[in-house]
């Protein structure tokens, strides 16, 4: 007989939400409930209890006996949401409740309820724990239980019962293939990584997770009850769907993914294994794809079959081909109306004069063409070039930080093995660690005691700091000494920015919350700074204006911070009169020294990739012009599309370049860049000034040519934003000591004369007088306060 279990509250007296788990037998656990009663006016302290049964009449397990599941039979329970009982339970104690169908046959899937209107997620949680323990102690199998209750960073160091153990000793490197997913933004990448996963068996087909790598934040969400308890671990564990990634519609994060295939084709043992990394194809994000390519002999550029050869397909095409990896050319979408796959392979030829035989044509949607990819991946790309009887050498890839086991890493074994229980030293920091825990992403963390030659996978070593992981390290046995790994090219900040809490107080909570997010995010530099206006902060490094703003969602919908961010920033160099020269991030460390002066300045540039088509060819070329743009090259892809290079001022590109190149081709212009070099140029720090005091957040560094235009519309914007007081305030921009732009919010005025309905003029003269005294006295003890809002708006202005 099928039992099952229920616990209920017996003040409110409300079912909870059903939880079907299967197995022959049943376990209900009760700790002291803490509720308010509101006849009594007290607060009422139910009772634990732990009970279980096998659900034979009378049945009594571990010495505790249970009522007789018979009394509560239920009929017509199976397509019903809630087990109606013939005779319900006394209060505040477990009962158990059998499930019949119609024709009153044990159904198969016992009940689990719980009410999830009275308890916090906490209490179901632990709850849940405590009966699972119980359940292992008398041998119960509660499997789904413990996966909906914990968390997934325990639930990923236990196998399912349906697995079986992976044995990674029969994959030796030539079995081995690791390969990266790179394309152009919105080519499909995640959609062909989903394909792929489920051609191999690694995810179920109709997972009901679109883009399943895409895993930058999970929130779970159980029918009427929505976990949101952002700092604690019980959220984090529960987090089942990307929200960061999929509002956007784009991959931040490189993930990684071990496959397993079945090459029936090959001779002798058709068994591969093969490592997938989805990859970033916003431009802001390319030091994500650098990084993956470390780890990978080959990669797939998918390119879109309407779209063709878009600009980040020819910046990631290049990364990979100076990387020397094996590039398999993938035309994804073919499945689309406005499809041109001929048109695409002349692209292919003639851009990068890849052979148009081996381009493969796909639609990861239908699922047409896709069982050519994963042979081609085996027969083109050669396999990892470690050596399996050299000493251990590790290139750690990533980390992020887990709130049980601390900093978890992802590693790509180059030589040796590396096994459970060794000893290895980081060769950027000389520290050591025990290797605690080792296995694979398949796709969730899967222990597997050791990782071979040229295989991926991830690595628990009891780190606890997030400044011990750094990417791009190389990781070795302690009682060996190895060359270390020459690491990958690192990210280049080209924005900085400051974030401050928009609650003095809560200074802490944000370091603690850009701690733990920089631990995944190693792209950003961060160090702390001091503001008159707005306190203590961090000055924050970023790869562009999208990384930026990812990160402050990032820490608003993971930490629950809430954060003032100052107007971006890019680093100039300036030479002074003294010899000295000096690199400025933040305007506000630029300060006049009347002693020296500054003789020259130099402005980073990029080299910007531009295709689009030849219709907005006069637009866009006016546009770079009015940006300061110098052109590089002009050509024609083919007859409706062209190719134009630029070097453009970073500081003109990281506002708005991107949305204003969107607009004027409508929105058919796809736009890269890459970092060139400093050039001399004419610029000036602007400051802003309240009531003739300086706002250090606000000031800004420009060109000298647009300084009055710049300074003229922050001006206007703030006074748009901030609220009138009862003294004047002045609004002012400023080069030195000359001002450029002023604007003047009236004071609030109250009418001093309303008493004074006639009577000799001196007396009304002395009341204004007066009046206009403790207004000046108010000006000069009075402060402003500066509304996010105003951050935001001066943000664009360009």
């Amino acid at each position: 007989m099928v039992a099952g279990i229920s616990c209920r509250n017996s003040l409110n007296g409300r079912k909870g939400k059903r939880m079907k788990e299967e197995g022959h037998m049943a376990i209900s656990y009760w700790s002291f409930d803490i509720s308010w009663n509101k006849k009594k006016g007290e607060m009422t302290k139910m009772p634990i209890m732990c009970r279980a049964h096998d659900g034979s009449n009378g049945g009594k397990l571990d010495g505790v006996h249970f009522r007789d599941p018979e009394r509560y039979k239920t009929a017509n329970s199976r397509n019903t949401e809630k087990t109606k009982l013939q005779q319900p339970p006394s209060p505040a104690t477990p009962f158990a409740a059998v499930s019949y169908d119609s024709d009153h046959h044990p159904t198969q899937n016992p009940t689990f309820f719980i009410d999830t209107h009275t308890h916090s997620p906490m209490s179901y949680f632990n709850r849940a724990s405590k009966a699972i323990q119980v359940a292992n102690r008398l041998n119960l199998g509660l499997p789904s239980i413990e996966r909906r209750f914990c968390s997934n960073s325990r639930n990923n160091n236990r196998r399912d019962d349906n697995n079986s153990v992976i044995d990674l000793s029969q994959y030796p490197t030539d079995k081995i293939r690791n390969f990266s997913i790179i394309a152009h933004v919105d080519h499909g990448k995640s959609t062909l990584a989903d394909r792929l996963l489920e051609l191999t068996g690694t995810i179920k087909r109709g997972h009901g997770q679109p883009q399943y790598l895409d895993k930058l934040q999970k929130e779970g969400q159980n029918n009427r009850t929505i976990f949101r308890w952002r700092k604690t671990s019980l959220f984090c564990a529960l987090r089942a769907s990307t929200m960061v990634e999929r509002e956007r519609g784009i991959t931040v994060k490189a993930q990684t993914a071990t496959m397993f295939y079945n090459y029936e084709l090959k001779k002798g043992d058709p068994s591969y294994l093969l490592n997938l990394v989805d990859t970033p194809g916003h431009v802001d994000f390319s030091y994500e794809v650098s990084r993956s390519l470390a780890a990978c002999q080959g990669a797939l550029l998918v390119v879109d079959a309407a779209q063709g050869v878009q600009a980040q397909t020819v910046a990631n095409f290049y990364l990979a081909f100076e990387s020397n990896l094996a590039i398999i050319p993938v035309i994804n979408k073919i499945d689309q109306p406005t499809a041109d796959p001929d048109r695409v392979k002349a692209q292919l030829k003639s851009m990068f004069d890849l052979d148009t035989s081996d381009v493969l044509l796909t639609s990861a949607k239908t699922g047409q063409g896709l069982e050519h990819v994963l042979p081609a991946v085996i027969e083109r790309i050669p396999p990892p070039p470690g050596k399996c009887d050299s000493n251990l050498r590790m290139f750690l890839l990533d980390s992020y930080y887990d709130e049980y086991k601390g900093v978890i890493c992802h590693v790509a074994v180059v030589d040796g093995s590396l096994r459970k229980g060794d000893k290895i030293t980081s060769a950027a920091t000389s520290q050591s660690y025990e290797v605690l825990d080792v296995g694979i992403m398949h796709p969730e963390l899967r222990p597997t005691g050791f990782l071979l030659t040229g295989q991926v996978g991830y690595m628990v070593s009891g780190m606890r700091s997030t400044k011990e992981a750094r990417v791009g390290d190389t990781l070795f046995h302690s009682r060996t000494t190895v060359e270390p790994l020459p690491g990958f090219k690192p990210a280049k900040h080209m924005v900085f920015s400051g974030l401050y809490p928009a609650d003095g107080s809560d200074f802490e909570g944000l370091n603690h919350a850009i701690e733990r997010l920089t631990c995944n995010d190693a792209s950003v530099s961060v160090a702390r700074e001091s503001s008159t206006a707005l306190g203590l902060g961090f000055r924050c490094g970023f790869l562009g204006l999208l990384h930026m703003d990812v990160f402050h969602q990032r820490l608003e919908q993971e930490y629950g911070t809430h954060i003032i961010s100052t107007v971006p920033t890019v680093p100039y160099i300036f030479e002074y009169s003294d010899g000295s020269k000096v690199e400025v991030q933040n305007p506000a460390a630029f300060t006049a020294n009347p002693k020296i002066r500054v003789v020259a300045s130099w402005e980073p540039t990029v080299l910007a990739t531009i295709i689009i088509p030849s219709e907005y060819v006069g637009a866009v070329i006016n546009l770079c012009s009015e940006r300061r743009g110098e052109q590089i090259e002009y050509s024609f892809i083919d007859t409706q599309r062209a190719f134009m290079k630029y070097r453009l001022p970073l500081r003109e590109i990281v506002v708005d370049f991107y949305n204003e190149l969107k607009s004027i081709t409508s929105g058919y212009a796809s736009f890269d860049y890459e970092d060139s070099e400093y050039v001399a140029s004419d610029v000036v720090k602007l400051d802003i000034l309240l009531n003739g005091q300086p706002v250090d957040a606000m000031a800004t560094i420009v060109h000298k040519l647009k300084a009055q235009r710049v300074g003229r519309e922050l001006v206007e914007k703030l006074k748009k934003y901030i609220d009138r007081q009862m003294f004047e305030i002045t609004i002012q921009a400023a080069i030195d000591s000359k001002v450029i732009a002023r604007e003047t919010i009236s004071a609030m005025r109250k009418n001093v004369l309303a008493k004074c309905y006639g009577g000799d003029v001196t007396r009304k003269k002395k009341l204004l007088e007066k009046q206009k005294e403790g207004k000046k006295r108010m000006k000069r003890v009075g402060s402003v306060d500066i509304p996010q809002e105003a951050f935001h708006a001066i943000l664009k202005v360009s």
